[in-house]
């Protein structure tokens, strides 16, 4: 499919949505936020919800005609080829503990496709912004710029998966992964991926994503050289059954199929 181009509206559009969100984040971080369980045991909270709100409204703004899909509020404009994808709070158990490694993920899907994807961390004041077929940006107050590291063995990898929870039935396979890499970490969530896209992890795989969980990360880590996919080695689509393969260096996906096949 031919994509149509990114525009300076949609860029701008994005930004100013994360800086919203940002904005409220900050205010709601670390102040001891009730959360209350949803119906598949994943917390939420009241900032869950307002940031969802904030982001929905600026993006409604600059254009009222796109579609949006939020993990909170679900989808509205369902007619538009357009449609915007909003994690306003990815780690909310993190977010919860005071932990500054959630992300704010908003990302702009063309008949399903990422055009767009920006990642924030509005604590640390980091944010990945990538664009389909463009070069990742990074933007933060440490030292490093996007751009994945070569590791073309697997048993120089650096694995990394937010808990063993999400790997449900699955967890048999991705062990057999982790056996033939060098180190595996936990935790994470989103920030896991802006770390891969800097070069300091290497390989992710994990299972019970939803497309607000990963659509945002295509256009970034692919931005910055790395490869994502589901665990066959295939592009990731809004029917892909949640499992998620992301690698800095794209030589490993085979690899990695492989093990967890």
């Amino acid at each position: 499919m031919l994509l149509p181009p990114v525009t300076d509206g949609m860029r701008s559009a994005a930004i100013a949505a994360a800086d919203a969100a940002g904005a409220v984040l900050r205010m709601y971080f670390r102040t001891n936020l009730a959360a209350t369980a949803k119906h598949d045991e994943s917390p939420v909270t009241a900032a869950d919800r307002e940031t969802e709100q904030v982001i929905r409204d600026s993006l409604s703004a600059d254009f009222p005609d796109h579609g949006l899909f939020g993990e909170e509020d679900g989808l509205t404009r369902p007619y538009s080829p357009y449609r915007w994808v909003i994690d306003p709070i990815d780690g909310t158990r993190a977010f919860i503990t005071g932990r500054p490694s959630f992300v704010t993920l908003i990302s702009l899907l063309y008949e399903g496709i990422p055009l767009l994807g920006l990642m924030d961390q509005p604590v640390t004041g980091e944010r990945w912004f990538g664009v389909h077929n463009e070069r990742t940006k990074y933007r933060g107050n440490f030292t490093g710029k996007a751009g994945t590291r070569n590791c073309h063995d697997l048993k120089s990898a650096e694995l990394s998966c937010t808990c063993p929870e999400m790997l449900g039935e699955h967890i048999p396979n991705w062990h057999k992964l982790k056996a033939r890499c060098a180190r595996n970490s936990w935790g994470g969530d989103g920030y896991a991926y802006g770390l891969l896209a800097l070069g300091q992890i290497d390989l992710i795989a994990e299972a019970s994503l939803k497309l607000w969980d990963w659509a945002a990360l295509v256009p970034i880590i692919e931005g910055a050289g790395g490869a994502i996919t589901d665990w066959q080695g295939k592009p990731l689509t809004p029917g892909s059954d949640g499992r998620v393969l992301a690698a800095g260096d794209p030589t490993l996906i085979p690899a990695a199929v492989a093990a967890l096949a």
